[in-house]
């Protein structure tokens, strides 16, 4: 278990910013992990998890306390049943299981990030979630300090939320189990419409699982969805708000304020949700309310690519980032009457 003191965490996020952390460890075997967690709890010293670092935003300031840097590796496929350790890159995982012929992740390429992660934020891209696939997740609860086992119903996952980021300072995750499809080397069910155009299929078609994440790999490197490091577009989160989930009341008033707005023709994306909700979407709203791609004339900006992107060009601060996420988000609900919510993890900061 390596240990660092004074040690920059800005090079371990992919918006490469944030200040440095009073002392860093790097745990490769889940008891090292367990014991970095047991001994920043005994002792009272605040915890940072780090996997990918492809969710997060450190204050400038940094962390004062212990930052887990968590790097244990493990795929282990049988069958259709895989389990990855948390510290496994994401998106090399899921082009092993499409290697291997199986179904269910492959729409979830290239996201940048750890395994560990996915369940938190029940990931998701082009008509897939992790929480489809995932049947259990092995955990260390910190408040019962023992490792456990949460099945995929006692995991409580929605969209973009989950059991572990309600309670982020009870649980760490270890390890992600899955129950893949084996469809003869044929993706699940196309759900996502860009997807499906693309792919000159109907939504409900299958189409071989290689040719689904290539092309689903092809439409996010075309948003700077991808990482590269000669591409500031691609130095952010992601899709930095999530989409705005409204009541049916809050969607009214929300089509009232786009008809003032944009005029009585125009419709904004809905997306029932089932419960009498609907979503709509959260790069639809900035590009409307007047943030379209490459606004800002500052270090951070929204990205020339995509504008859900919030990034750093390289020069940039947290507090630069923030103030340009404050800005679109008040401009947002300027408009629109719509509140975003970040999508990253606030650590030390936040909106």
């Amino acid at each position: 278990m390596q240990e660092l003191h004074d040690a920059p965490l800005a090079p371990l996020t992919t918006f490469r910013l944030g200040g440095n952390a009073a002392r860093l460890v790097t745990a490769t075997t889940d008891d090292e992990v367990i014991a970095a967690v047991r001994a920043a709890d005994a002792s009272g010293t605040p915890l940072l998890i780090i996997g990918g670092g492809s969710n997060l935003v450190i204050g400038d300031k940094g962390f004062e306390g212990t930052a887990l840097r968590i790097a244990t590796r493990g795929f282990d496929l049988d069958g259709t049943a895989l389990t990855l350790a948390a510290g496994e890159n994401w998106s090399e995982a899921v082009a092993r299981t499409v290697e291997a012929g199986l179904a269910g992740v492959e729409c979830l390429a290239g996201i940048p990030g750890s395994a560990g992660a996915t369940p938190i934020q029940n990931v998701g891209a082009y008509g897939q979630e992790v929480s489809a696939t995932i049947t259990e997740v092995i955990a260390f609860d910190r408040q019962a300090d023992e490792t456990v086992t949460l099945t995929n119903a006692e995991c409580d996952f929605s969209y973009r939320h989950s059991r572990f980021k309600e309670h982020p300072d009870r649980y760490v995750v270890l390890r992600v189990r899955f129950a893949l499809e084996d469809a003869g080397g044929l993706s699940a069910p196309i759900k996502y419409p860009e997807t499906a155009r693309v792919l000159g299929v109907e939504a409900g078609d299958r189409v071989p699982a290689v040719t689904a994440r290539e092309t689903v790999l092809k439409l996010r490197a075309g948003k700077g969805m991808v990482l590269d490091p000669e591409d500031h577009d691609t130095w952010s989160a992601g899709s930095f708000f999530t989409n705005p989930i409204l009541t049916a009341e809050q969607y009214r008033e929300f089509v009232d304020r786009v008809h003032e707005r944009l005029g009585a023709d125009v419709m904004p994306p809905a997306f029932p949700t089932g419960d009498g909700r609907t979503k709509t979407s959260a790069a639809w709203v900035i590009d409307k309310a007047g943030f379209t791609k490459g606004y800002g004339d500052g270090p951070a900006r929204i990205s020339t690519k995509h504008t859900l992107a919030l990034t750093n060009r390289g020069a940039a601060t947290t507090e630069d980032l923030l103030a340009l996420a404050r800005e679109v988000r008040d401009g947002v609900r300027a408009a629109f009457g719509v509140t975003l919510v970040n999508e990253p993890v606030m650590v030390g900061v936040g909106l």
